[in-house]
């Protein structure tokens, strides 16, 4: 299943339900992936995988590092295979990543984390 959050709305975790804000923008984003990531980590801790792709904020360094300190998982596009440097680099420098893929490995590479060989 895939979730978007609607214009001008956080998309958040509460409960182990879907939840939308209309909170301020967050680092000029909203919705933001720092409020959903660090929702979700407050609901599912070492549960969460986070993945920042490419992006012209640093939109998600923050909540993927709320994932790490929580004993979640990260990964993070290679800035080299990013159209948009920005949101990568700033994942990279915010926490300890554990994986760091070019975009077409990461699709693969998560099914293979959660479903196995």
């Amino acid at each position: 299943c895939v979730y978007v959050a609607p214009k001008n709305y956080h998309l958040m975790l509460e409960n182990n339900h879907f939840a939308l804000s209309i909170e301020e923008s967050l680092l000029h984003s909203i919705p933001s992936i720092d409020v959903l990531f660090e929702s979700a980590s407050d609901s599912f801790a070492e549960k969460v995988i986070g993945v920042i792709l490419s992006g012209n904020n640093k939109d998600g360094a923050n909540g993927l590092a709320t994932i790490k300190n929580n004993g979640g998982f990260a990964i993070v596009q290679d800035p080299k295979s990013a159209e948009a440097r920005i949101m990568p680099e700033a994942a990279i420098k915010a926490c300890k990543v554990d994986k760091i893929l070019p975009i077409g490995e990461i699709g693969a590479y998560i099914v293979k984390m959660v479903v196995g060989r």
